[in-house]
């Protein structure tokens, strides 16, 4: 079997490639435990996922291709009409209620680190994807139809979710006009976080938790990032390029929480 069409997805991962309809990727220690999950979710009748075919011959994970186009950053303009937080949000309450109730195999291994929860740590309802990046997001027709890498899933709660699908999609991280894609350049991010809310069904508690979230989060965010430059050289040119991004992010959720709190407390 050929080597097939190198990927690069939406994931850092190196060694991703296609053969035929399916993507092969490098084993990690959590991707068994993701590959269950992938399978209850298809079990119960969510099709916004890759479907987990096992391990191959060479040792590699094995998924089903996914087919869709995907959005790399900067949010290109078709990515940012309204229309298309609608469709995400939809597309991932649906993948909460797959998840809910499914308990973690024993011995269950999850990637990235469950610190960058930031308050989620104290709780958890469900697991969840938690890494909503334009690059994992599967578009088909113009608006969000699946999702891939699954790498930093684990347990978590529904608002901390939507809170990480807002920092990309809003974009919260991108709120400081000065780092906004073109695309979003003259956007109304309190509008856009309730557009999510409304399509989603938040609930009132949902709401009056989001915007401190956020604001925890864009802290993290910033202190994770430094904290990894310092320890791994690999994230110091990241780091670098990033830092002032992250600061200015940060700020300005820090200064439009109240005003983002607000407009989820009017009707919709």
């Amino acid at each position: 079997m050929g080597e097939g069409e190198l990927l690069t997805g939406g994931s850092d991962t190196q060694g991703i490639v296609r053969i035929g309809d399916t993507v092969r990727r490098p084993l990690r220690p959590f991707s068994l435990t993701v590959q269950a999950y992938l399978a209850h979710l298809r079990e119960v009748g969510f099709t916004g996922a890759p479907l987990p075919l096992g391990v191959d011959e060479q040792g590699r994970e094995v998924l089903s291709f996914v087919p869709g186009e995907v959005h790399r950053h900067p949010v290109p303009p078709q990515a940012a009409d309204d229309d298309v937080l609608v469709a995400l949000a939809r597309l991932i309450r649906s993948l909460h209620e797959a998840s809910a109730g499914w308990a973690p195999p024993p011995g269950a291994v999850w990637g990235g680190s469950p610190a960058n929860s930031g308050r989620v740590t104290e709780r958890t309802e469900l697991v969840s994807h938690r890494d909503y990046a334009t690059g994992n997001v599967v578009f088909r027709d113009g608006l969000p139809a699946a999702l891939i890498d699954f790498d930093l899933a684990r347990p978590t709660t529904r608002v901390y979710d939507i809170a990480n699908a807002l920092w990309f999609w809003a974009p919260l991280k991108w709120g400081d006009p000065r780092d906004r894609p073109a695309a979003l350049a003259d956007a109304d991010i309190p509008h856009r976080v309730a557009v999510f809310a409304d399509a989603y069904g938040m609930t009132a508690r949902q709401r009056v938790e989001l915007a401190p979230l956020a604001v925890d989060i864009a802290h993290r965010y910033y202190e994770d990032s430094r904290a990894s430059a310092e320890l791994n050289p690999m994230w110091r040119e990241a780091w670098e390029a990033n830092k002032h991004t992250l600061s200015r992010a940060e700020a300005w959720v820090r200064e439009m929480a109240p005003a983002i709190a607000a407009r989820l407390r009017q009707p919709g």
